[in-house]
């Protein structure tokens, strides 16, 4: 199934999502034009998951020791975990992530505002990634990609907005009928989607080139941050 577009409409600009997808693409075609050096801009930024849970999950690990690798060296592979986000390996994965940003960025940026939305996106962010690698600690393939944090952005958008309608292509073999999806059965069925291959996946990284666990941790963060920073933006 394919979103072509929700029912609800934006009350405010949403310049924030705007940003965020321009600021996508603009990293997408430096690394065009990087030629056979973009392999080493990827492997420099992308989230590496052995060399970010090195630091955030070592065994018998405090949290003191944490902050402590991260000041001694570790804070470059911490920083991964977000310039990763911005990082895409080629134009359908690129436009992939990016219709789901548009069409459903845009909601949730009128519920927390403008700022609230840019910490909250970068937070679920986080919380994908470090799902992903605490899953595939010993892997060495990079984490690249903005899904991570959409499926927080997803997460987000099926709490509030649950009855919302989305225009979803749905290919049958030889036909492709567009139909009128709730936003409760969509997201809830991308959701079990990427758990389940998640879970078939176990201890393949970043089987197929997906990485399921994101989503999914994307998806329950943002979730859960929702209603933390709705409550955040009345007080």
């Amino acid at each position: 199934m394919s979103p072509l577009r929700d029912t609800n409409k934006s009350k405010t600009v949403p310049f924030v999502n705007y940003l965020l997808i321009g600021a996508c693409g603009a990293v997408f075609l430096y690394e065009s034009s990087l030629g056979e050096g973009v392999e080493d801009f990827i492997r420099r930024y992308a989230a590496i998951p052995s060399h970010v849970s090195a630091v955030v999950f070592p065994p018998g690990g405090s949290f003191a020791s944490v902050a402590g690798r991260v000041v001694h060296g570790g804070f470059r592979a911490l920083a991964t975990v977000f310039t990763s986000m911005f990082l895409h390996g080629g134009w359908m994965h690129l436009i992939g992530n990016m219709l789901y940003l548009y069409i459903f960025g845009d909601n949730v940026e009128d519920r927390l505002g403008h700022v609230g939305y840019l910490f909250f996106y970068l937070l679920v962010g986080l919380g994908a990634t470090l799902t992903e690698v605490f899953f595939q600690q010993g892997s060495s393939v990079p984490l690249i990609g903005a899904s991570g944090a959409i499926a927080g952005v997803l997460g987000a958008y099926f709490l509030l907005y649950p009855k919302a309608k989305i225009l979803t292509l749905i290919p049958l073999f030889v036909f492709f009928p567009v139909v009128e999806i709730s936003a409760f059965f969509f997201l809830g069925f991308w959701f079990l989607m990427q758990f389940l291959n998640g879970s078939l996946s176990a201890g393949a990284a970043a089987a197929g080139g997906v990485a399921w666990w994101a989503h999914a941790g994307g998806f329950v963060a943002g979730a859960v941050l929702m209603p933390v920073f709705l409550l955040i933006r009345r007080i």
